[in-house]
């Protein structure tokens, strides 16, 4: 890899992967719990933190999803980068 990523894509990274953590555990519990208000608000909480740190990850350093899922912009960006799982 040419250009060091900077600290702070790692720890948007890191803070996906928590984020990614808490809402599968959400959907597991309210699998079982689906009246459960307040766990129906955290989710959505956590689902549109995703959703921003997801866009701010993708403006500053290329996509983090396929097929369709990411901006492609102006130019095809997908292979530019180091992808997630590469770090």
């Amino acid at each position: 890899m040419a250009n060091p990523l900077p600290r702070e894509y790692y720890q948007y990274l890191g803070e996906l992967q928590s984020v990614d953590f808490v809402l599968v555990e959400l959907t597991l519990y309210l699998d079982t719990h689906p009246d459960d208000a307040q766990a129906i608000a955290q989710f959505g909480q956590f689902q549109r933190r995703k959703m921003a740190l997801m866009s701010q990850i993708e403006n500053a350093y290329g996509p983090l999803r396929e097929y369709g899922n990411s901006p492609a912009g102006n130019h095809w960006s997908w292979a530019d980068s180091p992808w997630p799982w590469q770090v």
